[in-house]
């Protein structure tokens, strides 16, 4: 396994850093390592790595010793190439797969089908570098491709299948690197990075190298494409983000018609070795140094894998990782490769003698790393989220590695609560971990969580803790008889074992309630009720009404009225069919306050129910709850008014006698005891106002014509029922009334009112008589019809003749009324005006104006 180094720290041989120094870093890693092994390892033990190029299908690997091998993903050797017998520079690929391109320090060009073993192979007299393939070779419209030495070669393949060469640019010192996009080439010499726009055959940019003072062999250029107009450069410890735009037409003249802007540029701390792209972030490989304590000189470090996030003018580091590759102390910056595979997160370390590969953690190593951090809940709630992804985990297992940290570290309390989640509906692991409860002593903790639905277990479970409650928690014991559905466990056991506490504690009200309660699962009701009268407990009402216990209760009715007497006679009152009033009012005869209660709620509902005990209410009324006598003796048409009057005289309630005395018809008693006892001569009036009687306004008049405020009063009130006058001429001269003039115009004011009042009503019945007048008169003087059907009301005869020759004589009233003139009486008293006899005898008044109908 790789040694890998977090933060700069040297981590253990194990593919997975250690507890220990997982916990000293807080951050997790972005990336994992491995080392490429397999055939790879037996090959660098006798040769070195130079280069390598990935591809989605395969590895192309290029060693010291001028041979190529293609590898599988896992490194093991599919073909083998001896190209030279020196180093391998470089080999491209083109996006097929199909076609490598491969250079070496001796000379050597090929460029070749890996399936054909045809194309093209040149000796040059003079190292070739680099070599870079048109991604699109595999088209026989796009063969050509690009070599780097002294000079930058094109080699196109035209129509009679020949190699024209074309320099696209020298004189600028050796070209280390080449990199093709699409129809952009680009490539460092030791001056700087180009770009090359082969469509247009266009040279568009020089961007150019920072720090001149670095042998340009020894810190060669890093170039990688992000997309078809993105090239990142990396060289020394600088970084560019270059974009590939198009000029505007107006501004072209004899310019590129593609420019480059610079987006991103920045200086590193270490000296950079390779790069690679990762989304909107960047993967960069660095050489480092570090000086020695003992000595001043700078000594090689292990090479470090970045993820940084660029900015404008800086960036931000996300990871830091250092590799412990081999032999890294023998390392130079220029030994070191990044390759990485397009469109896939894998990146490719390459040093002479080790290859390792990068890859973004999976949920899995994230997982790894949260249970090394004993972020267990987290690592479950990942393993949840991502159950269908993962493969070397299993969420219930995670769950009870929870669950066993939770209870190492005493969290009895949230390790009850998340073997729910954890345990699901596996009942054997539930009774598993109920039994490790029980072992630890904390039984209590689980009883909350235990199932109680559909899934449930064994009935000895719960009877097992509801027996460790009963020894030490009452109240506990209690909740869990609340809560619990009484088929969880068996109802008589407990039932006894609660008896057998209760010896030692027989009043303990909570054992008593939860007996109760189990008596109730029982359907044992009368021991409940029983119980719950003992406690006064507040469900005892809920009980009788849900078993209709009434039945039960005829002899328990003081009780309850001593717990809730609301509660108690609204219940009794709204089942009078159960308990009858007549039983109530016996079982209450010794406690008159309670049947006071009672008989006083009854009279509300209905005054007509109890009236054979309106007259025991009196008393009761008298005694309890003065203030609402009154009101019962106004709506009481039951109570005997004596005996009212008796009660009310003996206790001296002067208002509920002035009513009685009102209502037995003595008035005059009743205003005399309004003046004397209670001297207010506003309920005097309004009294006498009630009454309406004037020998009661002469009383009041005389009593209060010595009473100056008195007379005050009656001259704000009187106006309206007795002529003022008769008040203000016996008012003796001199006397001093308070408020007199007030009074008067008071008086005068209501006086004119009354006027205004009568002449308003004699118009409107004036009006009134005249319209009725003129109607009366329209209706009287329309005709009435006769005919067949018509009879005479006297003798009841048809009033027309059956012969309508002869001649006839007929009288028709306005009342409609009509007669044989021969049938009517003789004439009245008035000459010439006779009466409908029917409508006079029924007092209609008369029926005159005759019509009379002769022939």
């Amino acid at each position: 396994p790789l040694h890998v180094a977090e933060q700069g720290k040297v981590l253990s041989e194990s593919p997975f850093p250690s507890p220990n120094q997982e916990e000293d870093s807080e951050e997790e890693a972005k990336l994992k390592y491995e080392r490429l092994s397999n055939g790879v390892t037996d090959i660098l033990k006798n040769d070195a790595a130079s280069c390598m190029t990935v591809h989605d299908k395969f590895l192309a690997l290029g060693t010291h010793f001028g041979k190529v091998y293609l590898l599988d993903i896992q490194g093991n050797v599919t073909q083998k190439f001896v190209i030279s017998s020196v180093k391998i520079n470089q080999i491209s690929l083109d996006e097929s797969g199909d076609h490598v391109g491969i250079c070496s320090e001796d000379g050597k060009v090929q460029v070749f089908g890996l399936y054909t073993r045809e194309g093209f192979h040149e000796n040059f007299d003079c190292p070739v570098k680099v070599v870079a393939l048109h991604p699109q070779f595999s088209r026989s419209n796009y063969k050509q491709f690009v070599t780097g030495g002294n000079k930058l070669l094109l080699y196109e393949r035209n129509w009679l299948n020949r190699w024209k060469t074309v320099v696209l640019h020298e004189g600028e010192g050796t070209i280390t690197n080449i990199q093709w996009r699409a129809n952009l080439i680009a490539w460092a010499n030791n001056v700087g990075v180009k770009i090359y726009d082969i469509s247009t055959k266009q040279r568009i940019t020089n961007v150019l190298r920072d720090n001149v003072s670095l042998r340009p062999d020894m810190y060669p250029c890093s170039l990688c494409w992000k997309d078809n107009t993105t090239l990142i450069v990396g060289w020394g410890t600088s970084i560019k983000i270059c974009a590939v735009k198009e000029r505007n037409p107006t501004e072209m003249r004899d310019l590129p018609s593609r420019y480059v802007e610079i987006v991103s540029a920045f200086e590193t701390e270490f000296f950079i070795s390779g790069l690679a792209p990762l989304v909107d972030q960047l993967v960069v490989l660095f050489f480092v140094k570090e000086n020695t304590e003992q000595m001043d000189d700078e000594v090689r470090a292990r090479p470090r894998l970045d993820i940084i996030q660029p900015l404008p003018e800086g960036y931000e580091e996300i990871s830091s990782d250092a590799l412990t590759v081999r032999n890294f102390e023998d390392n130079e910056c220029r030994d070191y490769r990044l390759a990485h595979a397009e469109g896939e997160p894998l990146f490719y370390i390459i040093s002479p003698k080790d290859v390792v590969v990068a890859k973004e953690r999976d949920q899995d190593d994230h997982i790894d790393w949260l249970l090394v951090k004993e972020k267990y809940e987290e690592a479950l709630m990942a393993a949840e989220i991502s159950f269908k992804n993962i493969k070397r985990h299993d969420v219930q297992k995670i769950g009870m590695a929870f669950l066993d940290h939770l209870l190492k570290n005493g969290e009895y309390e949230v390790a009850a609560r998340k073997c729910q989640k954890v345990l699901g509906k596996n009942m054997e692991l539930w009774e598993n971990e109920v039994y490790r409860f029980k072992e630890i002593g904390q039984l209590k903790a689980i009883s909350q969580y235990l199932p109680r639905g559909d899934l449930r277990l064994r009935p000895a479970i719960y009877e097992m803790i509801l027996h460790e409650f009963l020894k030490t928690d009452y109240e506990g014991f209690a909740t869990l008889i609340r809560e619990w559905p009484g088929e969880l466990y068996n109802n008589m056991a407990i039932v006894q074992a609660v008896n057998d506490h209760l010896k030692r504690d027989p009043s303990n009200s909570t054992l008593l309630t939860t007996l109760a309660e189990l008596y109730t699962y029982d359907q044992r009701y009368d021991k409940a009720l029983e119980i719950y009268l003992r406690l006064r407990h507040k469900d005892v009402y809920q009980l009788i009404h849900k078993h209709n216990l009434f039945s039960s209760i005829e002899d328990k009715i003081v009780l309850l009225m001593d717990f809730d007497k609301e509660k108690a006679v609204d219940m009794l009152l709204d089942n009078e069919d159960k308990i009858s009033i007549d039983r109530v009012v016996e079982e209450l005869a010794d406690r008159p306050e309670l049947l006071h209660v009672y008989l006083h709620k009854l009279f509300k509902r209905d005054h007509h129910k109890g009236q054979k005990y309106h007259e025991r209410q009196i008393g009761l009324y008298a005694e309890y709850d003065r203030p609402n006598l009154l009101p019962f003796l106004r709506d009481s048409t039951h109570c005997p008014l004596e005996k009212a009057l008796e009660i009310c005289q003996e206790r001296n309630f002067v208002e509920e006698t002035v009513f009685l005395l009102s209502r037995m018809g003595n008035c005059r008693r009743a205003l005399q005891m309004i003046m004397e006892e209670l001297g207010d001569v506003d309920k005097a009036i309004e009294f006498a106002k009630e009454q309406d009687d004037g020998e009661l306004w002469d009383d009041l008049i005389s009593y209060s014509i010595d009473k100056p405020p008195f007379i005050t009063g009656l001259l704000n009130n009187i106006g309206t029922h007795v002529d003022p006058i008769l008040l203000i001429n016996r008012i003796k001269e001199g006397m001093e009334i308070p408020n007199l003039r007030d009074s008067l115009v008071k008086i005068l004011h209501d006086y004119n009112l009354q006027i205004l009042l009568r002449e308003g009503c004699k118009k409107i019945l004036v009006a009134d008589s005249l319209s009725l007048l003129q109607k009366m008169h329209r209706t009287q003087m329309r005709g009435v019809r006769v005919n067949e059907d018509s009879i005479c009301e006297s003798c009841h005869a048809t009033i027309l003749p059956s012969e309508m020759s002869k001649s006839f004589s007929v009288v028709v009233f306005h009342c409609r009324h009509m007669f044989h003139k021969e049938c009517l009486p003789s004439q009245g008293t008035i000459p010439g005006l006779q009466f409908c006899n029917i409508c006079s005898a029924k007092r209609r008044g008369p029926g005159s104006g005759i019509l009379e109908m002769k022939k």
